[in-house]
């Protein structure tokens, strides 16, 4: 006799599906992921991480206003891994980010995450110890998907507050340099020197992905990878442009009827007066059979007549042959 089971709780459900989870529990699994991070992290450590949480050709931008202007950084994802490394390499030992109030919209194949109160926190711990508040707008493009992973991060950094604790300006109340080393800031917008340096240096890099990749894949030397790049992209430009596909038109063309001019073309108004469609070729037409008695002809020569008109006619007789009339 068949019972129910009843799962406890020493058993587990199986699933036979992933489930979908909501975006912003992606942004705190990867808060997670850079918690665990040790100084023993390698490049291969974080481009594990890059894998888990980022899209093969997602794309990473950064955008904030410095002394000398506004400024957009723009990587991929090759050079993604590095970029966290970088922040961490300035003197952070921890980084978080926390999602206020965001707007998620539903696509056919990806989930847009607009967060609008978005703020980057990063601990330091030299060259002293400071709490860096960056608050912008992020903007995040997940595909919709068993992997949920990030295909675009757009970071609009607005302002930043760096906080320093009351018990280290209580112990160096009676050093003026050290309190003078205290009100200078240690990050500008929110970012160290490192990622700033790297950002700056990707501007090179990132044009170059072409070239290391073609590098690695087919072991060509720098100059012939330049030429190979260089070949192609001249090809794609001095291409004409793809024509775009003309579905065909189902609209039946009418048949217009054709009048014969001429009093001997009976043959054509039969042929029409039948509606076949085969048209006898004019070689195998005889004119002795066709015409029983004489008739003109319209014929255009080169030569000028006696009155000077390229055209005169011609009498056929029954015998099949042309008798020339002016």
């Amino acid at each position: 006799m068949w019972q129910p089971v009843l799962f406890g709780l020493g058993q587990k459900e199986r699933r036979h599906t992933p489930y979908m989870v909501q975006p912003e529990y992606r942004i705190y699994e990867m808060n997670k992921r850079l918690q665990s991070r040790t100084e023993d992290s390698d490049n291969l450590w974080w481009d594990a991480f890059a894998t888990e949480f980022f899209e093969d050709d997602a794309t990473l931008t950064l955008s904030f206003c410095l002394e000398d202007g506004p400024k957009r950084y723009t990587i991929g994802r090759t050079l993604i891994p590095r970029y966290f490394s970088t922040v961490f390499e300035g003197g952070v030992t921890d980084l978080y980010y926390i999602l206020k109030h965001s707007k998620e919209s539903y696509h056919n194949s990806s989930i847009t995450v607009d967060c609008d109160q978005c703020a980057m926190v990063t601990q330091h711990g030299k060259p002293m110890f400071t709490k860096v508040c960056t608050e912008g707008r992020l903007i995040l493009e997940f595909t919709f998907d068993d992997l949920m992973r990030i295909k675009t991060w757009h970071f609009t950094i607005r302002q930043y507050r760096e906080l320093v604790p009351r018990s280290i300006l209580a112990m160096h109340a009676q050093d003026p340099q050290v309190l003078d080393q205290l009100s200078k800031n240690i990050t500008r917008m929110g970012l160290t020197n490192f990622t700033l340096n790297y950002l700056r240096l990707c501007v090179i890099l990132e044009p170059m992905q072409e070239l290391m990749s073609r590098h690695k894949t087919y072991n060509l030397s720098p100059r012939d990878c330049l030429k190979t790049c260089l070949f192609q992209k001249w090809q794609r430009m001095v291409a004409p442009p793809a024509e775009p596909t003309r579905q065909p038109t189902t609209k039946r063309r009418k048949r217009k009827n054709s009048t014969s001019s001429t009093s001997n073309s009976s043959a054509g108004n039969t042929a029409n007066s039948t509606g076949s469609k085969k048209k006898t070729p004019a070689a195998n037409l005889s004119l002795s059979s066709q015409v029983p008695g004489l008739g003109a002809i319209p014929t255009c020569s080169l030569n000028p007549g006696r009155d000077g008109d390229l055209c005169h006619s011609a009498a056929v007789t029954p015998s099949g042959q042309f008798k020339e009339k002016h």
